[in-house]
């Protein structure tokens, strides 16, 4: 008997190289070891008609807005399989408050998952009983020495859209005092206005760099000679970045809204308003500045690395997909 198989729905491709796709990749890269698993931008995948696959036994859907229209055809042509929808940081924060689809998606699927425990708050009381929190991981890299010993780098990682916030970043470099404090942003342009600042910043401010996307082993290898890695967004879902920063041994400076404080813990000292970039340059600087707030929020990084684990999400999603499978066996 060959092992049933799971779908995921990623609207994000590898080409990419988001937090969406890197979360996509890593769930098919875990549920392999048990299952066979397929991966598209949709389901029914594209020029294939329903009546010409073989149904996958579990559908699996990133964003729920964005993949509304596969779920809704799963749930429909087949409402005794099982499906799980992990919600995104717009999703959560965004597009379930007003969005048809999106709410529509929450209440199809038969599990929700969640990056990060403050997110629970954001979903409607009656589906909370059937959603769960699924931290996400990476792999512990040791932190290197800076190849540039004359600066210290900040580094933001995000592609430049709004919900990232890069202008906050990017103001900050004008309000940095600590002379060898340079600020790099990797990713790419998805906004061209945010291009544009880009492109103004640097010329402005030798201080800030813009390298543009790099691929994902590129961007840890950087990550992980950063002295600081920032997050500015307005919205997270559980980001990426702050578990490879975390995992790296980076300590992170962060937007002060309920996504990041679902990863770091409400106590954490490198909170900053979102969108303040003043104060994003006041973390900065006093991290450069005093060892003793740089060992603490080294300290409180370190303390939250446990619940990064590969391990630890491997086990978490196996055992949801296999309770599920096994109820939808038993009827």
């Amino acid at each position: 008997m060959s092992a049933p198989h799971i779908w995921i729905v990623s609207p994000a491709s590898a080409r990419a190289n988001n937090g969406n796709w890197q979360s996509a990749s890593r769930w098919a890269r875990f549920l392999r070891t048990r299952y066979r698993v397929s991966i598209s931008q949709q389901w029914p995948e594209s020029g294939k008609q329903r009546d010409e696959q073989a149904p996958p036994d579990l559908l699996i859907a990133l964003h729920a807005r964005r993949s509304a229209p596969s779920l809704d055809a799963y749930a429909r042509a087949f409402p005794q399989r099982p499906s799980i929808l992990l919600l995104t940081g717009t999703d959560l924060y965004r597009d379930i408050q007003t969005d048809a689809s999106a709410q529509q998606a929450l209440r199809q699927a038969s599990a929700l998952v969640l990056l990060q425990p403050a997110g629970m708050d954001a979903l409607p009381a009656p589906l909370r009983a059937k959603a769960s929190v699924i931290f996400q991981s990476a792999a512990t890299l040791k932190p290197a020495a800076p190849a540039n010993k004359r600066h210290q780098d900040v580094v933001m990682i995000g592609h430049l859209r709004s919900e990232k916030d890069p202008l906050t970043f990017m103001r900050a470099a004008a309000l940095v005092a600590a002379p060898m404090a340079r600020l790099v942003h990797i990713g790419g342009a998805l906004e061209p206005a945010l291009e544009q600042a880009a492109l103004a910043t640097a010329a402005a401010h030798p201080r800030y760099r813009w390298l543009g996307a790099l691929p994902h082993a590129a961007t840890r290898q950087r990550l992980k000679r950063s002295l600081l890695m920032a997050i500015a967004s307005h919205m997270e879902g559980g980001a990426n970045v702050i578990i490879e920063a975390v995992c790296s041994g980076v300590p992170v400076l962060a937007s002060d809204i309920s996504g990041n404080h679902g990863m770091l813990g409400d106590d954490y000292a490198g909170y900053f308003p979102a969108g303040d970039a003043a104060a994003l340059a006041r973390l900065i600087d006093r991290a450069l500045d005093e060892p003793d707030f740089y060992t603490l929020l080294r300290a409180q990084c370190d303390a939250r690395r446990p619940l990064f684990s590969p391990a630890a999400e491997q086990t978490a999603l196996l055992e949801l997909v296999d309770n599920l499978l096994q109820k939808a066996k038993q009827g």
